[in-house]
């Protein structure tokens, strides 16, 4: 209980002082062939803003996914059920972004397929592409999954981060409370590869994310499972200022290699909070890449794939976690990083073709930026959906 005082009562105080992410964040300079080799390839990212939390006006949204689109942004995966929603309410979200979308309907593609985002590329739109970040929405039938995939619904895991049917999330098992994948979690697995629908191991508990891999190694091999939104605990273990436990979001060395070895990927997020012991006023084009790099060197170049994680409006964020401490019980970890001063995303449109120069400066060539900037994620698409 005092643990969730303390959280809510560092929200109320950041209430008064966070009003941004990256709407207002930078738009960092970068040369004229990084910003159309951007344009030239496919791009995939991921984002969650839930209505509500992330944005609760389609004007603001219209303009954040135009920005998107005007910087060579082709698809972006959008989460719908953030923590423990029901069906209703996963149905409910998805018209919320159907409706606001179809005001303006020629600028969006909604995705069922590869050949989808291939054609939201060569006609310069929006391809947009349904994640959940939870299987609490089937209510226990799994033959919803079947209408959700139906619906697009590309990519899910299978809890958040607490305790669910199915296992344990990144903040239970925080508190020691991971259970690992549970007989539930299997029949949700089976029933996820039948309809062809991606498995998402972020802000997965790590006894629960090993259950997974290991089921689907055995169950389901060749099968790929990706991180879609993880940065590498690695990268910033090291660091000065670093916290004692790192950011639970993050991900062991150990972790994205398994992820690998199964044909996966692994996109870590540009999110400022996540990196531990730095937490910028802005990432830097030299940080995403930062990012990249890591992982690329630890489990190759065509495993890495991109995730901003972007929640549009903070002030939206923290008044989210306001309601729902339970579901940060964190030791103030997240509001302690906004507070110095990590209150913000890499927006793609801002920051890609900065981060693209970078690696060209580091060696990459251009194959190599497009299996990470949409290639891969486009690979394992093409080898999950059916």
């Amino acid at each position: 209980m005092k643990r969730l005082l303390t959280t809510a009562l560092v929200i109320i105080v950041m209430m008064v002082g966070l009003c941004h992410a990256s709407e207002e964040g930078k738009t960092w300079p970068a040369t004229d062939k990084a910003k159309q080799f951007v344009k030239d390839n496919i791009i995939v990212e991921f984002y969650a803003p839930p209505f509500g939390v992330g944005w609760d006006d389609p004007a603001q949204m219209h303009k954040y996914m135009e920005r998107a689109v005007d910087a060579g942004i082709t698809a972006t995966s959008i989460t719908l059920a953030p923590t423990y929603y029901t069906w209703d309410q996963f149905l409910k979200e998805y018209n919320i972004w159907r409706t606001a979308m179809l005001q303006k309907s020629d600028n969006f593609i909604f995705v069922h397929d590869v050949e989808d985002i291939e054609r939201a590329h060569r006609e310069n739109k929006y391809a947009i592409i349904w994640n959940n970040q939870t299987s609490s929405m089937i209510d226990g039938d799994l033959s919803k999954i079947a209408i959700a995939r139906a619906m697009g619904l590309s990519s899910m895991m299978l809890v958040y981060n607490g305790t669910y049917r199915a296992g344990d999330g990144g903040i239970e098992a925080y508190w020691g409370r991971d259970r690992g994948l549970t007989p539930w979690g299997k029949q949700v697995l089976d029933e996820m590869v039948k309809q062809g629908v991606v498995v998402d191991l972020s802000h997965i508990g790590l006894k629960t994310t090993d259950g997974i891999i290991d089921y689907m190694n055995e169950k389901h091999p060749g099968v790929p499972v990706v991180y879609t939104h993880s940065c590498p605990a690695g990268l910033y273990k090291n660091e000065p200022n670093a916290t004692k436990r790192g950011c639970y979001r993050n991900i062991s060395d150990e972790q994205a290699i398994k992820a690998a070895k199964t044909g996966g990927l692994v996109a870590p997020t540009f999110t400022e909070w996540m990196m531990d012991g730095i937490w910028p006023d802005d990432i830097t084009p030299v940080q995403a890449a930062d990012m990249l790099d890591y992982l690329a060197k630890l489990i190759g170049v065509d495993h890495v794939a991109l995730a901003s994680d972007d929640m549009f409006i903070l002030s939206l964020v923290v008044e989210f976690a306001k309601e729902n401490p339970e579901s940060y019980d964190d030791e103030g970890y997240m509001m302690s990083a906004f507070e110095k001063g990590a209150n913000g995303c890499g927006e793609m449109a801002k920051i890609l073709p900065a981060v693209t120069d970078e690696l060209w400066k580091r060696g990459y060539s251009n194959e190599d930026i497009a299996k990470i900037y949409g290639g891969n994620m486009m690979r394992v698409y093409k080898q999950v959906w059916k």
